[in-house]
């Protein structure tokens, strides 16, 4: 079952931010993650949420993208994004 990875992203460092989008793509490769949306427009539909930059990851289950997420690998960028950013990120189970 495939699982996605949202991430609703606040830069409060554009040119460190731009740092850490140049690590993650490999990090993704290890645990067959793609990207759906990367920071494309957003249009609220509903209610009041709003998010700065919104992410969504796809992997191919809960374990690769969790394995991902504390993977050494990814270790460096992640250091970066929090650094560069406040975050909100999920990982939920698709169907």
């Amino acid at each position: 079952m495939p699982a996605y990875v949202i991430v609703d992203v606040e830069i409060t460092n554009a040119n460190e931010y731009e740092e850490y989008k140049k690590h993650t793509p490999g990090s993704l490769v290890p645990y067959e993650g793609k990207f759906l949306t990367r920071g494309g427009v957003v249009e609220n539909l509903e209610g009041d949420w709003k998010p700065s930059r919104l992410v969504i990851l796809e992997f191919p289950s809960m374990e690769k993208a969790k394995a991902w997420w504390n993977s050494p690998g990814y270790a460096p960028a992640k250091l970066i994004r929090q650094r560069a950013s406040k975050t909100q990120m999920i990982v939920a189970d698709g169907i």
